[in-house]
């Protein structure tokens, strides 16, 4: 089935569901409000604060080991200034899409989801500094939302999915190539389509498609890169949802890998043994944030 074909599918899945969620209108409002260039983190802080549960994922985060200040912070102002306009922008949209999806049952572990969700986007800002990538913050955002679309099929087709779930523990095989015999589409086209109805920019949207296709990428094949080894290296190193996924990772064999090279040359000098190592170091803080904002306290 082409890609056309599995687009046209999702769609029409996406557009029986009743009860999609939206983004949170405080969170919508925080952004275009970052978008000001004279904005004032007054406003930004009385208008979170409307927002009890964003209020407290922010705290949260913000003394979290991803951000690592001196000494706890207390404040939502101050939490403001020392995160700086473009970190509060991260945090807002990733609460927002936390809050999306809450609380509504599904076949994964909501949690779970999260640690692999932020491994990615952590991984993904790893990788992207590495390289020099321009936007440093897109890169993270755009490993968060990537997978989306499982989330979709977690909730809203319970009994199919968690027999694909099942199946990927005990046979090796690919959990999209089992979501497309299912439901002739797979998680990537119906996470774009809720990217489409979010009016999430292009870029975010081709990485939710062509996360696991780099070379297909058009618009920015270097991020889709990013976020393909990211999800990858995740998915080996205990930050994965679905189980044993029979993967591996050779990351001087992946097509993500190779693209990167293509663009940056300076990379075939890269120890990537010693740059692996520097990854791992990142799963430990990933987890306790991820138990952070899961906890009930």
């Amino acid at each position: 089935m082409d890609k056309q074909a599995m687009l046209e599918t999702a769609r029409q899945m996406v557009a029986k569901i009743d009860d999609l969620p939206t983004i949170p209108v405080v969170a919508t409002q925080v952004l275009q409000l970052l978008d000001d260039p004279d904005v004032n983190v007054d406003k930004v802080a009385d208008l979170m604060l409307t927002d009890q549960v964003m209020t407290a994922r922010v705290m949260k985060m913000v003394n979290s080991p991803i951000y690592r200040p001196s000494q706890e912070i207390t404040s939502l102002k101050r939490a403001l200034v020392y995160l700086g306009i473009r970190h509060i922008k991260e945090i807002a949209l990733t609460s927002s899409f936390i809050s999306a999806f809450e609380d509504k049952g599904g076949v994964i572990d909501i949690s779970t989801f999260w640690a692999h969700a932020f491994g990615v986007g952590m991984v993904s800002k790893i990788i992207a500094e590495k390289i020099r990538y321009a936007d440093i913050e897109k890169a993270y955002l755009a490993g968060i939302v990537h997978d989306i679309g499982e989330v979709v099929l977690s909730y809203y087709q319970p009994e199919t999915f968690a027999q694909i779930l099942t199946t990927i523990k005990t046979r090796p095989v690919r959990l999209i190539d089992l979501e497309q015999e299912a439901f002739s589409t797979t998680h990537n086209e119906i996470g774009y389509c809720i990217a489409e109805k979010w009016n999430f920019p292009e870029a975010y949207r081709e990485v939710i498609l062509h996360h696991h296709t780099p070379r297909e990428a058009s618009s920015d094949p270097v991020l889709c890169a990013i976020v393909n080894l990211a999800d990858l290296f995740c998915s080996v190193r205990d930050l994965y949802y679905g189980g044993n996924v029979w993967a591996s990772f050779n990351l001087s064999e992946e097509e993500g890998w190779s693209i990167l090279k293509e663009q940056h040359p300076n990379l075939a000098q890269l120890d990537i043994e010693r740059f692996c190592y520097e990854l791992d170091d990142a799963v430990p803080d990933v987890k306790e944030l991820v138990a952070s904002i899961f906890s009930k306290e």
